[in-house]
C-alpha cells in the first residue's frame, strides 16, 4: 500500500469521484458493497437467461442499467460542476431508454 494525494471532486456516499495523479480524467470509486451488488445483479441476468426466463432477465438487466447509468450521470454532473472536461460526449443517454416499472409490477 502507498499513500498519494488525490483530487476529490465528490465524496458522496457510494458515489465518490476522484482523480489520481497522472490520470487525465477523474474516476468513479465503487465501494466493495456496491461492486458486489452490481456483480450479483449481472449474475441474476445470466441465471434468468440460462433458465429461459427472458422477461425476468430483462427486469434484472434494467436494474443493472439503472445502477450504471445513475453512476455515469452523477459523474457527468460532478465534472460539469467543477468545469472539467468529460471523457465522453456530454449528455449521453441510455439507448434504448431505461424502462419504468410500476410499483405494482414489482
Amino acid at each position: 500500500m502507498r499513500k498519494e494525494e488525490v483530487e476529490i471532486y465528490s465524496d458522496a456516499s457510494n458515489y465518490a469521484i476522484m482523480r489520481h495523479p497522472g490520470r487525465n480524467f477523474p474516476g468513479s470509486l465503487i465501494q466493495g458493497d456496491s461492486l458486489t451488488h452490481l456483480c450479483h445483479t449481472a449474475d441474476a441476468v445470466r441465471r434468468e437467461i440460462d433458465k429461459g426466463d427472458l422477461e425476468e432477465a430483462k427486469v434484472e438487466l434494467e436494474m443493472l442499467r439503472k445502477l450504471l447509468w445513475f453512476r455515469l450521470q452523477h459523474y457527468e454532473t460532478i465534472l460539469i460542476e467543477h468545469e472539467c472536461e468529460l471523457p465522453f460526449q456530454r449528455g449521453l443517454q441510455p439507448h434504448p431508454p431505461l424502462e419504468v416499472f410500476d410499483d405494482e409490477d414489482e
